[in-house]
This record gives structure tokens, sequence and C-alpha cells, in this order.
């Protein structure tokens, strides 16, 4: 939780060096601290006087300073913040005492870390662990089940073992989803899948490879990839909303310049529309026309739609249109939804 501060140009408060109230700048200092022998350098946040350069006492400043060094404590000792346990907790569906209790820890624990306590080393890892493998998680609720009511056991284990099932695609196009869900504020599922379709076509025709190696399926409905569509199933034509995601919190940064700029075009052009607008452009493409040759408008099929196929297409698309910038993605859509 954030600590408010008035500041900006204009504010003031009482200068006990000017002996009268004067305006301030809000800076950054440092100082030291020993915390349990050793010592520690911190930046924080100071405010200094406008007229005579001293630092002023102002209200609320004593407990951001205190916000910042516990911050910069827990980063220089790789200790969990609150964030991360709140974090987990929405993962997996668990309240306080039942997490504290799933981790091994006393019923007490994680509710007095919540409260400001830093955690040691030894039960930060835990929970570090617990946050970045539901293997690990999963292990440790089942270790502990004699000790949590039922209702929790099972909660917990559904959401750990549904986890698990997040990590049965890859690294790289579940950082690309991440990413998605990221920059857009509601993607429904039917949506998330042509976003992809149209990532991996146009990354493959401008950098000649595929972004990511799952296999897509030329469904009713265009371009599908099943893996995908079984993480999301249950969440039908409304807006995803997973908190599995928070796992993948940050991992953007793991995606090249080059993932990125080829996401945000499509996200900025073709993230524009709902998914029955891009389920009609990609049915007036050529790979799914191709694929769905032979079957009925109403009848399934699962025919592959091979990578180097969509590339080739989306390699001609780019001679004509110039697939690299938003405006030729743009002419690109404006002509696929005037085909008929």
């Amino acid at each position: 939780m954030g600590v408010n501060i008035m500041a900006g140009k204009g504010r003031k408060d009482f200068c006990i060096e000017c002996r009268k109230e004067t305006t301030y700048l809000l800076q950054k200092g440092d100082i030291i601290k020993i915390i349990r022998d050793k010592e520690y350098t911190f930046g924080i946040t100071v405010a200094v006087c406008s007229e005579c350069g001293e630092e002023m006492s102002i209200p609320g400043l004593m407990d951001k300073n205190v916000q910042e060094m516990d911050e910069q404590y827990r980063m220089a000792e790789g200790l969990v913040t609150v964030d991360d346990i709140e974090k987990l907790m929405k993962i997996y569906k668990i309240g306080k005492a039942p997490l504290s209790i799933a981790l091994g820890f006393g019923e007490v624990t994680i509710p007095r870390y919540l409260e400001g306590q830093v955690p040691s080393k030894e039960y930060s890892d835990v929970v570090r662990a617990a946050l970045t493998s539901p293997a690990y998680m999963k292990r440790k609720i089942s270790e502990n089940s004699d000790r949590l009511t039922d209702a929790a056991y099972k909660k917990a284990l559904a959401a750990a073992e549904s986890i698990e099932n997040l990590f049965s695609v890859s690294d790289k196009i579940l950082r690309v989803i991440a990413y998605i869900f990221e920059k857009l504020e509601e993607v429904t599922p039917l949506m998330l899948q042509k976003l992809l379709y149209f990532i991996q076509g146009i990354y493959s025709a401008l950098y000649g490879r595929p972004i990511f190696m799952e296999d897509c399926r030329a469904w009713i409905h265009g371009p599908v990839y099943p893996e995908v569509y079984d993480l999301f199933r249950d969440f039908k034509y409304n807006p995803v909303d997973d908190a599995r995601f928070a796992l993948l919190e940050g991992t953007a940064d793991a995606l090249t310049d080059e993932e990125r700029k080829v996401i945000d075009l499509v996200v900025n052009t073709f993230g524009m529309y709902g998914g029955k607008i891009l389920e009609r452009i990609t049915h007036n493409e050529d790979p799914w026309k191709e694929a769905r040759k032979g079957y009925g408008d109403s009848i399934p099929s699962s025919e592959l739609l091979p990578k180097e196929r969509i590339m080739r297409y989306y390699i001609t698309v780019n001679k004509k249109y110039a697939i690299n910038t938003e405006t030729g993605l743009q002419a690109y859509i404006h002509d696929m939804l005037k085909v008929s």
C-alpha cells in the first residue's frame, strides 16, 4: 500500500529553521542503517525547504521512509514482500491462516507477515518456492492436509492442479499471452485465439521463424490453438480474468524487442476489434479456407494449419501491405473486412 504525501508546486509546511511555513521540494537522499549487525544504505525521500535548503519533517514522510527502507531491505536480502504473499493467496484461492498452515507454518505466521513483520530467509524461501512452482505448492498442501479444513484443502489443491495445467504449453506462448493481457483490458478466449494467430503469422513473415512452437488448427470459428483453448474454456464467451497469470507478471521482460514489437503491432490494430470480427478476417484468409475445404459451415474440423503455410501467406501480405507498420495492418484489416 502506498503512502500519500502532500507534495508538488505550492505545497507548504512549517520549517523549524526558517520558523515559518515555506514551500518544499521532495528529493532523494541516502540513510545508513545497521540491521542485525549489517550495514545498509537506503535511498529515501526527503523534504527540503525551498528557502534555507534544510530538511523538513512533513506529515506522512516518516511512514513513506519506513516503507522505502522495508522494500529495499527485502530486495537486498531476497525476501518476499506483502504483495508476493497476497498474490499467492489470490492464485491459490486461500485465506491467510489456511495459507500459513498449508506452507507448514504456524497459523498466525502469514497474518503477521501481512501486517509488516519481516520473514526469515528460510520462511521467505518457502513462500517464494510456492509462488514460482505449482508442483511445490501442491506438495506442501498435501503434506499439511491433515491441518487444513476439508474445504480449504480441496479448493487449494484444485487451484494448484489448474496452475499445473497452465504450464502444459510453452513458456513463450505463456509470455505472449501474459503480454496481451497486460496491454488489453478485456480479452475473450475467442479474441485471444485470433490474436495469437495474427502474432504468429506476422512475426514469422517479418523474421522468418515462428514466435512460438504450438500448432494451430482450423476449427469452425477460425484458427485455434487447442492447448490454449483448454486453458480458458471455462470463460466461454466472457473476458478472461485469470488469477493464475499473476505468476507471469513481469515475464514480458523475457520477450525480445522484436517479439514485443510484433505483439504491440497486433494489439494496436487487430486488438481494437472483438472476437467475431477477428474470426471473420481469418475466414477470408487462404490458410483457413484451404484447411476447411470439403467441410460444411457447421461441420467441425481440426485440420492442421502448418506454421510454414501461415508464414508464406503473411509474407505475401507483407509485400502488398507492409505489415511491419500499424498503417499497413490497418489497410489489410480494412480490405479483409470488405470481402463478403
